[in-house]
């Protein structure tokens, strides 16, 4: 046995759980028709086979048909859902792992016009600002109904394997109607504390009752909203007692904050450049006040601050759920002793950020994630050591390099800088982002191990790579910033990279024009703007920095608007002309007929990369694929065949922004399906 308290079993009533490490609820969006067909299933096996003691599944799976989804949930109020359930359960609990899903009504935490077009319902008529719906106050009749949901909600989970069920009540309905702020209602569901709760209780009352004592049930709960005059500090601890009295459930989870708009969500699940584990001392108050079994997650990034929580005794189960998307295998490591091999999550929030704009959860840098089906967390050895010569050590290079030296293969990487990471080292020039540095910091360390050959400081030429003799080639130089915009006067601008790299000193009236819409753009105008210099971000879109989302634009908010900086949609900058020692900028609209001007002493442009490709090209045409790649096989999963120079000697392929303009995720991922098939 280990003296890790991290690796001590737990037993939860009936259930004994392997360790002290749990998945908490969280939907990836990977349902297929609100069922968790194969890829949700392959998601959640992976961390199962990974050893992590208890994986809960479907954040917020919709009870009710008046819950609709507001991104790709489960629909937990249908039948058909049962045998995709079992074939889930059972997949997991092969591993070893207990297995429990969330279940909840989202009451005004959706919107009136997704899925049957039903009213919205909420304690009040008061609108949640995040999706923007105005409930209907509900009526006795839709509480008696929407009770009689959850309790046959939790009957299918039963029926369908698994070991419990957790009611999501932090935001939704159980916490609108708990939340003197959301709940204006009269007795006996509104006014005192009791009447509050009551909703909650018969929810309980109801799942027990159809379930059973031998199943789990708990309640993962706000304890303190923080916000003036909802549930405060010393009623969510009396809240907490309540729910352990009451002896309808099993076990609290705590969450601090409140959900209602962007700023919120962050507080609650914060993003990198937070603190680290912020609510963990709260989720200990409570377990002390209840002596209770106490689960919490939120910002436990790294395993010594999940031991912390463990041995101090502030929780009897801590949750690792990002850090799980990032690496799967995070427990398999650490009893193996190889924490050291564990791939940090840099709290990019890609994955939640994505589902909140309604696309899937995937990991900034791991694009195994959610696709378990068909990349590999472990990449399989190759049948025959190929000598493979990569040029570009930033994140698409550095991925195609561990996958391939890990494959087996002899990898030479060139990188024209003194240091390895590409965008990545302008990213983290910014304190807040720096963790990005964990992108690259990982993956030297795993090319280090598998004998991966670096030159720095080395601009390779076709010579260069030639010499070497290589079976393939992969480009991965990445691009370089594309300024040229505008009508006239390109000459007078300076890019967002020059700014962040610090090669140009911000102006002091800037005219910051972002049609890329990513971090750069949002980040160079919190560098000029940090000077004391006057900024305007402007955009031709509807809406500024979309790439950036939701939870990642938060952090630049709190600090843009307390410095002079103002940000313009809908207007685009035209041409741009000197005038004395300042710059006339011209800025017109592509909603056409208007044309104003702006008199400022510097322009940033922000409009993504151009490919820094002329290696690719000179190479091509003595490649034997002449750089083409068969998407049919690349898809597929098999290797690259093609033949189109019967007299070239080597494969040539080129991957990330070598390509065209994307994000470091699609980088890693173009990496990760070339090589694990090369």
């Amino acid at each position: 046995m280990s003296n890790d308290p991290l690796l001590q079993p737990y037993r939860l009533k009936h259930l004994t759980l392997r360790n002290r490490i749990i998945v908490t609820s969280h939907e990836p969006a990977y349902p297929e028709d609100g069922m968790p067909k194969e890829r949700y299933r392959a998601y959640t096996v992976e961390r199962a086979k990974g050893g992590v003691a208890l994986t809960m599944t479907a954040g917020s799976a919709a009870t009710s048909k008046d819950s609709p989804p507001i991104f790709n949930n489960l629909l937990a109020y249908k039948d058909e859902i049962v045998p995709w359930i079992r074939q889930m359960t059972d997949a997991v609990h092969e591993q070893g792992a207990a297995i429990m899903i969330q279940l909840t009504h989202l009451g005004r935490r959706t919107r009136w016009d997704k899925g049957d077009w039903l009213p919205v319902v909420a304690p009040s008529h008061h609108r949640e600002p995040a999706h923007r719906a105005f409930p209907k106050k509900i009526e006795d009749w839709d509480i008696e109904r929407i009770v009689k949901d959850f309790a046959d909600a939790a009957e299918r989970m039963k029926a369908g394997g698994m070991d419990g069920v957790e009611v999501e009540a932090y935001g939704h309905l159980i916490d609108q109607f708990i939340s003197p702020l959301t709940n204006e209602l009269d007795g006996p569901y509104g006014g005192s504390l009791d009447n509050r709760m009551r909703f909650c209780l018969d929810v309980f009352r109801a799942m027990r009752e159809r379930v059973g004592d031998d199943f789990i049930l708990g309640v993962r709960y706000t304890a303190d909203e923080q916000l003036p005059g909802g549930t405060g500090k010393e009623e969510g601890i009396e809240i907490s007692r309540r729910l352990k009295e009451s002896g309808l459930i099993d076990y609290l989870n705590i969450i601090r904050g409140h959900i209602d708009t962007d700023p919120g969500l962050t507080d609650v699940i914060p993003i990198q450049g937070m603190a680290s584990a912020p609510h963990l001392d709260f989720a200990g108050e409570i377990r002390a006040a209840t002596d209770f079994p106490t689960f919490h997650a939120a910002r436990i990034q790294d395993v010594a601050t999940a031991r912390h929580a463990i041995s101090s005794g502030k929780v009897d189960m801590i949750g690792m759920t990002r850090a799980h998307m990032t690496d799967p295998h995070l427990v398999r490591k650490i009893i193996e002793k190889r924490e050291d091999d564990i791939r940090p999550c840099v709290g990019a929030n890609y994955c939640l950020d994505r589902i909140y704009q309604g696309g899937m959860a995937f990991c900034i840098h791991n694009a195994a994630t959610g696709r378990e089906e068909t990349m590999p967390h472990i990449a399989a050895k190759a049948d025959r050591r190929k000598r493979i010569v990569i040029v570009g050590a930033g994140p698409a290079g550095l991925e195609a390099a561990r996958v391939l030296a890990e494959r087996g293969h002899e990898v030479i990487v060139y990188e024209a800088a003194n240091a390895p990471g590409g965008q990545i080292r302008l990213t983290a020039r910014s304190e807040r982002r720096r963790e990005m540095t964990g992108i690259i910091d990982w993956r030297m360390n795993q090319c280090e191990k598998h004998g991966v050959t670096f030159h720095f400081d080395h601009w390779a030429e076709a010579d260069t790579v030639l010499a070497d003799e290589p079976d393939v080639v992969i480009i991965a130089t990445g691009g370089l910033p594309h300024t040229e915009v505008m009508s006239e006067g390109n000459d007078l601008a300076v890019s967002s990279w020059d700014i962040i790299s610090g090669d140009v000193k911000p102006g002091t009236n800037v005219l910051v024009f972002d049609d890329a819409g990513d971090h750069a753009g949002l980040q160079a105008a919190e560098f000029i703007a940090a000077t004391g210099a006057k900024v305007e971000v402007m955009t031709p879109d509807r809406s500024f920095a979309p790439e950036v989302m939701a939870m990642n634009l938060v952090p630049y908010m709190r600090s843009l608007q307390k410095l002079d900086v103002t940000f313009t949609v809908t207007w685009r900058l035209e041409r741009a002309q000197r005038s004395g020692n300042g710059i006339v900028a011209y800025i017109g609209s592509d909603y056409g007929g208007v044309m104003r001007e702006r008199m400022v002493d510097q322009i940033v442009v922000n409009h993504g990369t151009i490919p820094l490709d002329d290696l690719y090209f000179e190479l091509k045409p003595q490649s034997n694929n002449l750089g083409e790649v068969s998407y049919d096989q690349l898809i597929a999963g098999a290797p690259q065949s093609l033949t189109r120079n019967r007299h070239g000697k080597f494969q040539l392929f080129r991957i990330g922004d070598a390509v065209s303009a994307r994000n470091t995720h699609a980088a890693i991922y173009d990496a990760l399906r070339l090589a694990k098939d090369i």
